[in-house]
């Protein structure tokens, strides 16, 4: 379920207007790299003169929106929970003018409130978002009264210079401002980046923390995005940026807002785990054998001073509370609130004002449906309506006609429905001789942001795909590339799926029709590719021979792990991948013919 980001071709028009990182200096110049204090968007009202011993502050937390403002559609808008009678229930979930609701009753009560997200607020957005290049998500955003966030890996699909303008404002530099005598305003909250320093200056490029302040009561923030980062984001993203250690950049500002005096400190860290069960409401501290959670975050949230009260994680788009313990052995928090804005997390911390520190021990902690069966909140309806007036002359463009739901961010097998159409779609476009004359299409799973839905968004009628439901599926607009591989280095591409970096969390690529291969997950690292299964049109691949492959730009710089396919000669540039998948829509379906759910039967699985 990972996340895995690539570019928006709108990255090379905001470069190639930037005129390098000397640009991001002079826009982070007038942004403060030490603290800075939030005092909470005004939630609430005091106790008084006569304040207790201990304050309750209530932290709400989410995370990995990626600019889903609508409701999103089909599998992607459910969560799973678990019934009293251990049977498991997909609850439609998510939506801004929800989300807003469910946060805005949830503060109700609370004189002490704080709200901050995990990263990935932006990025592989649908149309509504995307199309803006995030505008009406960080307006969102604001409306809502997000305290803070930290940066995820797509805060960084745009390059930095982007990233700059979403936090301080001013319109687009080549398509402008959007509405007629408005200026984009820019974040209100701050974008923590407190382990992404300049290469050039060595410092931060965003604040690396944050102290949010109330009546006394301190609370220090501190920010960081995966180390890896660089792996799953296009070169040009991270151009001139430097990635470092996620604990040892935390340890580093929670040693410095100690001496400030301020005690009481929650990590933002975009980087996650996965837990024994999908189910929201899993009790991820159940002692049975295989309960809990893996993944980075487990290892290092061991890892993180004990200064440290919680931490707020994402990437993963996984759902858990769970208590991992801290290096000294005491157990501390560690939340994930799925994706999307389907669920919130509400914890309570309980601060002591003579220690100016958390009382670990009555921490607790709880994920929320973001339900569809309550009101919603009334600007963010009318702020979707604004937006969708603009996108609607580009989203409302019938491409094409499906039969069914075709699955793809909602598959349960790492080859999907989706990933064959769209995989397909890419070896079609870039087949012909001059077209780059590829035999074989390979598909990022990462890449694919969504399913297809049969039932209709808005008035175009059951199982008609608009151009804003195929941008939703393929947000990135990515450049098509055509080179020549061994295959020799098809094999070892294939193993790269399932060992090095993705060997503990397998990156299955989707290939287009006639390569056959089988998996062996009972084996280990790259063992698990069975060598002499791997066919083209039932012919074994040959070590010796050349092949034409066809991919995205991501995957042709070796992106998201994959060195063998970086490796390609003989390259072609074609046409976005976006602009492939809706041509095959428009060749391969009619309203009395419509597209059908491919068997995924390419990729064969033992386990």
């Amino acid at each position: 379920m990972s996340a895995t980001p690539q570019k928006n071709r709108a990255a090379r028009r905001v470069l190639a207007a930037a005129a390098g990182l000397a640009t991001v200096g002079a826009l982070f110049a007038a942004m403060p790299t030490a603290t800075a204090t939030e005092p909470g968007h005004g939630k609430g009202h005091g106790h008084g003169s006569h304040k207790p011993s201990t304050v309750d502050v209530q932290l709400l937390s989410f995370n990995d929106l990626h600019g889903n403002l609508e409701a999103p559609a089909g599998s992607a808008g459910t969560v799973t929970e678990k019934q009293a009678d251990g049977t498991t229930k997909a609850i439609p979930a998510g939506g801004i003018e929800y989300l807003a609701t469910s946060l805005r009753n949830a503060r109700k009560g609370n004189p002490y409130s704080v709200t901050a997200a995990g990263g990935d607020m932006v990025g592989a957005s649908p149309l509504l978002s995307g199309l803006f290049h995030d505008e009406p998500t960080i307006e969102a955003l604001n409306k809502i009264d997000l305290d803070v966030t930290t940066v995820g890996n797509h805060e960084f699909d745009e390059g930095a210079v982007e990233l700059a303008r979403l936090q301080n404002g001013g319109c687009h530099p080549t398509e402008g401002c959007y509405e007629k005598g408005k200026k984009f305003k820019g974040a209100d909250f701050p974008y923590l980046a407190a382990n992404v320093t300049s290469e050039k200056t060595g410092k931060p490029i965003l604040k690396p923390y944050t102290v949010w302040k109330k009546n006394g009561v301190k609370i220090g923030f501190i920010g960081v995005t995966l180390e890896g980062t660089p792996n799953i984001v296009t070169a040009e993203g991270v151009k001139g940026l430097k990635f470092h250690d996620e604990i040892e950049t935390v340890n580093k500002y929670a040693k410095e807002l100690e001496r400030q005096g301020v005690k009481s400190i929650v990590a933002l860290i975009h980087e996650g785990g996965s837990p024994a069960s999908t189910a929201y409401n899993y009790d991820c501290d159940s002692p049975g054998a295989g309960d809990g959670i893996s993944g980075p975050i487990a290892e290092i949230a061991k890892g993180i001073t004990p200064k440290v009260d919680a931490l707020v994680s994402g990437h993963t788009h996984q759902a858990y509370v769970c208590t991992i313990p801290d290096p000294s052995g005491n157990p501390r928090l560690v939340t994930s609130a799925s994706s999307f804005g389907k669920l919130y997390t509400d914890t309570t911390l309980t601060y002591d004002r003579r220690t100016n520190d958390i009382v670990r021990t009555s921490v607790e902690s709880a994920n929320h449906i973001v339900s569809r069966e309550q009101p919603k909140a009334a600007d963010m309806t009318s702020l979707i309506g604004r937006w969708n007036k603009l996108a609607a002359p580009i989203a409302n463009a019938p491409q094409g006609f499906i039969s069914a739901d075709i699955n793809g961010r909602g598959a349960t097998s790492p080859e999907s429905p989706l990933g064959d159409v769209i995989a397909d779609a890419q070896l079609t476009g870039m087949a012909p001789a001059d077209k780059g004359g590829a035999q074989i299409a390979f598909m990022n799973p990462g890449g694919i942001r969504s399913d297809l839905v049969h039932k209709a968004s808005g008035s175009e009628g059951d199982g008609v795909v608009t151009y804003g439901e195929a941008f939703t599926v393929q947000p990135f607009t990515n450049m098509m590339n055509a080179v020549d591989l061994t295959g020799a280095q098809l094999i070892t591409a294939l193993q790269q799926q399932v060992s090095g970096v993705n060997e503990a969390s397998p990156k299955i690529l989707q290939v287009s029709k006639g390569f056959t291969y089988t998996l062996d997950m009972t084996k280990t690292g790259a063992a698990r590719v069975v060598t002499d299964s791997v066919k083209l049109d039932g012919t074994a691949i040959d070590p010796a021979k050349t092949y034409r492959v066809a991919m995205n730009e991501f995957l042709a710089g070796g992106g998201d792990g994959f060195p063998a396919l970086g490796e390609g000669k003989n390259k072609l540039v074609g046409p976005s991948d976006l602009d492939l998948f809706n041509a095959y829509l428009a060749a391969n379906s009619t309203a009395q013919a419509p597209l059908a759910p491919p068997a995924a039967d390419r990729i064969t699985i033992l386990k």
